[in-house]
This record gives C-alpha cells, sequence and structure tokens, in this order.
C-alpha cells in the first residue's frame, strides 16, 4: 500500500446530516519515526456521539475539526512497529477515525485478546457501547432485585447491554425499540421480559402494560415521547441514568409533559460521559468480557463494507435503521 483512503468533516450539518459534510480523501502512506506503529484498522465504529461533535457549539468535548479526520473507535492489527511494546500482529484497539491507517506511539491504544471474544465485540459489548451501559446501570441506575427498569434504543449496542446485564441482577427489564422485528429480537433473543414498540402508536397504553408495577428506574438514549411515557410510570426516588437525546440531535423539540414527577416522585436524573469514568473500566470490561466469552451476552452488528460506505451508515444510524451495533468493515 503506498496510499491509504480517510474520511474528513467538510462542512458542519445544518439540521439533518447530508453526504455533502463528508469528503473521501486519498493520503500517502505514513513514515514511521522511533517510538510508533502503522495499524491498519479493521472495523469501524460508528456511534451517535459523532453528531454531536459535528457542531460547533459548547459541549463536554472540543468538536470536531473541518477538513480533518473524523472521530471514531477502530480496532485493527499492527503492520509495522518501531515500538518496543507492540509487534507486528497484534491486535489493538485505538481512535484513528475513519480511516483505513492509523499511526501511533502507542498511548492510548489497548492490546486485544481475540481467542474468545471477537475483534469486532471490543467496539461494541466488550468497548465503549458495553461500558456506557455497564456504567449507567450499575452506578447510576444501581437496580435492586425484582425492580423495573426500562431502556429505550433496546436492541441498539448500548441498550442490548443494559437490558441483559439488568437481567443478570434479577431484575424485570422492559426494552423500548421500533419495529416488531426489533422487539421480537429483544425479548427473545436477549431475553427482556418485555419490549414496546413505539412506532406501533400505542406507546403509553403498551408501556403501562409491560410495566404494571411502575418503573423504578431508567436508561434514557432518545428522549422525546418514550422518555415523557417513562416519567409518567415512574415510582417514587427513581433513577434515571440520562445516556443520549438522538430524538433531538437534528435540533427537534424535545418537550417533557410529565416533568412534574421529578417533583412528585422525587426523582433523580444524572447525565454522564462514560469516557470520564476509565478508572472503573477495568472493573466493567472483566465483567462485560466474560460475559461475552462464555456466550450469556449476546449482541448484533449491522455491518456495512469499506470506509466509503460510512458516510451513509452513519445517517442511516441516525434514522434508526442500523439493527444492533454499527460498524464499518475496512478490510
Amino acid at each position: 500500500m503506498n496510499t491509504y483512503k480517510r474520511i474528513v468533516l467538510a462542512s458542519r450539518p445544518h439540521g439533518e446530516v447530508t453526504p455533502d459534510n463528508f469528503r473521501l480523501e486519498e493520503q500517502p502512506m505514513p513514515q514511521l519515526q522511533e517510538g510508533q506503529l502503522l495499524v491498519r484498522n479493521h472495523f469501524l465504529s460508528l456511534d451517535p456521539y459523532m453528531r454531536g461533535r459535528m457542531e460547533e457549539t459548547k459541549s463536554y468535548a472540543a468538536p470536531q475539526p473541518l477538513n480533518e479526520t473524523m472521530i471514531g473507535g477502530t480496532v485493527g492489527e499492527v503492520i509495522e512497529s518501531r515500538h518496543p511494546k507492540f509487534a507486528v500482529g497484534d491486535k489493538v484497539q485505538g481512535m484513528f477515525g475513519w480511516s483505513e491507517i492509523g499511526v501511533s506511539d502507542g498511548a492510548l491504544l489497548r492490546k486485544l485478546d481475540t481467542s474468545r471474544i471477537p475483534l469486532s465485540a471490543y467496539l461494541g459489548a466488550v468497548g465503549m457501547p458495553g461500558m456506557t451501559a455497564w456504567y449507567g446501570l450499575t452506578q447510576i441506575m444501581k437496580p435492586k432485585a425484582g425492580e423495573t427498569i426500562v431502556v429505550s434504543a433496546a436492541s441498539g449496542a448500548v441498550g442490548s447491554v443494559v437490558g441483559q446485564l439488568a437481567k443478570e441482577r434479577g431484575c424485570r427489564a422492559v426494552g423500548i425499540a421500533g419495529g416488531a422485528e426489533k422487539c421480537r429480537y429483544v425479548v427473545e433473543e436477549l431475553g427482556f421480559d418485555a419490549c414496546v414498540d413505539y412506532k406501533a402508536g400505542n406507546l403509553q397504553d403498551d408501556l403501562a402494560k409491560a410495566t404494571p408495577d411502575g418503573i423504578d428506574a431508567v436508561f434514557e438514549n432518545v428522549g422525546g415521547g418514550g422518555f415523557d411515557a417513562c416519567l409518567a410510570r415512574m415510582n417514587p426516588f427513581g433513577r434515571i441514568a440520562l445516556c443520549g437525546l438522538i430524538a433531538g440531535y437534528n435540533g427537534e423539540p424535545m418537550a417533557l409533559h410529565n416533568v412534574r414527577a421529578f417533583l412528585t416522585m422525587r426523582l433523580t436524573l444524572q447525565g454522564f460521559i462514560v469516557s470520564e469514568h476509565m478508572d472503573l473500566w477495568p472493573q466493567g470490561l472483566q465483567e462485560l468480557g466474560g460475559l461475552v466469552a462464555s456466550g450469556k451476552l449476546k449482541f448484533r452488528e449491522s455491518v456495512a463494507q469499506g470506509l466509503e460506505s460510512a458516510p451513509d451508515a452513519f445517517m442511516g444510524l441516525l434514522k434508526g435503521r442500523n439493527f444492533g451495533k454499527q460498524l464499518v468493515k475496512l478490510v
């Protein structure tokens, strides 16, 4: 390989993301310096947080710079090394973004064991999405056996793990997802007790039937009508882990009619960014890795082929067209 491809942010979106916001470029292969290594990325992770980074607004992290490689998690293989701790053939996880190639000095790279866990799973159930689920559930929702927890986007990379971890802890797990197929998967494959199809048009009634004893804790990925319906079903002293608001990522209003529940039910709501809690990652990843390796934690992937497919796959992710973790296969 004399060149490699990358995708940069060409312009900031106004409303919905469009293909014109991205640009595919071809770059010369980098020359390594002493202490560096070269990685051929095998998979790229696409995640909702990227939409927020595309905006030039105040947030928990700096905006994605224009004309630079789009941010993103990757897993791949070391193909050249001038670093004493990394050898050719090592599998690694990094943040090389929407690119076929990455150069590193070894900082923030994580060596991966693929003997019992598939390489791609380190971008999903045993990666940032899995840790997001683990942190929100264990540190904010703090479920007790017998309690009812609800998670939105339940068939996605984060929501699917939340429900399975809740079941491991003896809870009633109820999902909210879009479409009958996703809801069947959530119940029949992932083992949730129930799943509400928000596209069926009976969200409030269906949620009430699925949560006859009310709701003790919510893992919120979406916002909007589903979150509002959950607020109306909350039990006293309920806990809410606010992970994402994908329903409003394009600027759509998200009014809450049941905000009074925060007072009357004495609710606790906490937003969180999982990368700010790296001290807990070893503990969480140990549990997640063990569950995946033993087959107890199930996951599903939507895989787009080739770097060129990343923009369309990302736009589909924001509209809920993916099923499970959205990846791009680069090799």
